[in-house]
């Protein structure tokens, strides 16, 4: 019966796969073709995004009432601020990208954002790599923002064998950034930890040289699907279960390991201006490689695939819970959290809530995620994993990792619903949360696809960061 049994899940298994790298690489194609259209036409395809009136978004019906709930109390407090607010200035807006993500001005001018960047003024895009581990990211963003060439460390670049200095950034996005001059960020997907990690280095003096450095630097920090406690799609993607850092030796990761690794040694200016996967400090380019360098590196033997700093590592719910333990919510930052769930319940099932509505790249994987649990051969992520608690998801997190930090142990947090009435107030060091219809894809990319949510959705966090998110006295 199990010779049976594993005759019929192989095909079934290599079918799945092929499927899913079809269905990835047709949307890398698109997004190629959009952006080399707009690469050749330039301006003559870019549209505006123009922030929504708000009192057409008092009107919109918002899946989540606790968006309403919360956009009530926040609007009896003040409108929109022009430049100051209470007679404190304005703090700049920061927006980190997930994976995959990218900066202003790349891919043809391509938004990852879906143009809400153009809804408040003092908005800073960051630009980091989009495959790069979360360690690597948050060192970029910090001189991404401050200027310097970034500075990996020289006990995590030795141990990572990489190069321990990036790019320069003559002139940082936010030079004068320090506690008297903090910043807000808003992070979507794994930005959220790359935000978390960079606020605790802030705080234990990291970067050399900067000894004035402190977690007040951070005002606040809102989640969008925030990857704050892992995801079990890394382990359907290919992440072994047992140990959370190994690749499956067939899988889709394996594809995109590959993928890279021959994009990166090639090195083609062209594209490097346009996209970078941001492993330019493991010196993978043919020209100080050579021909031996790319054979090392498919066999597995450097680059970040052979040392684990890479992004799907960190992904996983043990290396989660590793860097959760590390991270603390800090008593003078404000922290927000929306999680996305685009799964609902049918005849005692977990299935994607509509077809028409999820992504298509989400759709096979939000089944997979409602039905993933532990190879019974394999450790399960961590002791006294359910997965059924796992299962509600948006094609590319489970919604209870997004809710708030809970692993290894939960930090404050509030849930953000009905009875979020006004007149409450917020406090720091505390993480409010709620839960919005949608899937990972909702609120980036294509404005289109959420339609007004989308607006009433950023324009209640840069609302809130201007006329709530106050420094504490």
């Amino acid at each position: 019966m199990a010779v049976l049994w594993e005759s019929i899940l192989l095909p079934l298994c290599v079918a799945e796969l092929f499927l899913s790298i079809v269905i990835h690489v047709l949307f890398a194609a698109s997004f190629l073709c959009s952006a080399v259209v707009r690469i050749v036409c330039g301006s003559l395809f870019r549209r505006p995004v123009v922030a929504t009136n708000r009192s057409e978004v008092r009107q919109l019906d918002v899946d989540s009432a606790a968006i309403a709930a919360a956009e009530r109390h926040f609007d009896s407090r003040s409108g929109y601020g022009e430049g100051h607010s209470h007679g404190q200035p304005h703090c700049p807006i920061v927006l980190v990208h997930g994976i995959f993500g990218f900066g202003e001005g790349k891919l043809g001018g391509l938004s990852y954002w879906g143009g809400a960047e153009k809804m408040d003024s003092s908005i800073i895009v960051a630009d980091l790599g989009s495959l790069t581990s979360i360690h690597d990211r948050a060192c970029e963003l910090f001189y991404f923002l401050k200027g310097g060439t970034v500075d990996y460390g020289a006990e995590h670049s030795e141990k990572y064998c990489h190069s321990q200095y990036g790019r320069t950034y003559a002139k940082g996005q936010h030079p004068n950034w320090d506690e008297d001059h903090p910043v807000h960020f808003v992070g979507h997907s794994v930005g959220v930890q790359v935000i978390r990690l960079l606020q605790q280095m802030l705080a234990d003096k990291k970067f050399e040289g900067r000894e004035n450095t402190s977690a007040d630097w951070v005002l606040s920090v809102t989640c969008v699907s925030g990857a704050l406690n892992g995801t079990t799609r890394a382990y359907i993607d290919g992440m072994r279960p047992g140990d959370g850092l190994c690749i499956k030796s067939i899988s889709i990761l394996q594809f995109l390991r590959v993928a890279t690794l021959i994009c990166e040694w090639l090195d083609i200016s062209i594209l490097k201006r346009n996209y970078s996967f941001g492993f330019e400090h493991f010196n993978l380019s043919f020209r100080k490689s050579g021909l031996s360098g790319l054979a090392k590196a498919m066999r597995g033997q450097t680059g970040p695939f052979a040392t684990g700093d890479w992004i799907l590592p960190d992904l996983c719910i043990q290396q989660a819970i590793r860097l959760n333990r590390s991270l603390e919510t800090h008593c003078n930052t404000y922290y927000w959290s929306y999680a996305t769930q685009g799964t609902g319940r049918f005849l005692g099932l977990t299935i994607p809530s509509s077809i028409l509505e999820i992504h298509p790249v989400l759709l096979i994987r939000s089944w997979q995620m409602a039905r993933w649990r532990p190879p019974p051969q394999e450790r399960p992520p961590y002791p006294g994993f359910k997965h059924e608690e796992w299962r509600d998801n948006d094609g590319a997190l489970n919604t209870i990792s997004m809710l708030y930090p809970r692993l290894p142990d939960a930090h404050p947090h509030c849930y953000v619903g009905k009875k979020f009435v006004d007149g409450q107030t917020m406090n720091p060091g505390i993480w409010y949360y709620c839960i919005v219809k949608g899937d990972h894809m909702t609120f980036i990319l294509n404005r289109e696809r959420a339609g007004f949510q989308f607006d009433a959705l950023y324009d209640g966090i840069f609302q809130r960061c201007r006329n709530h998110f106050r420094k504490c006295p």
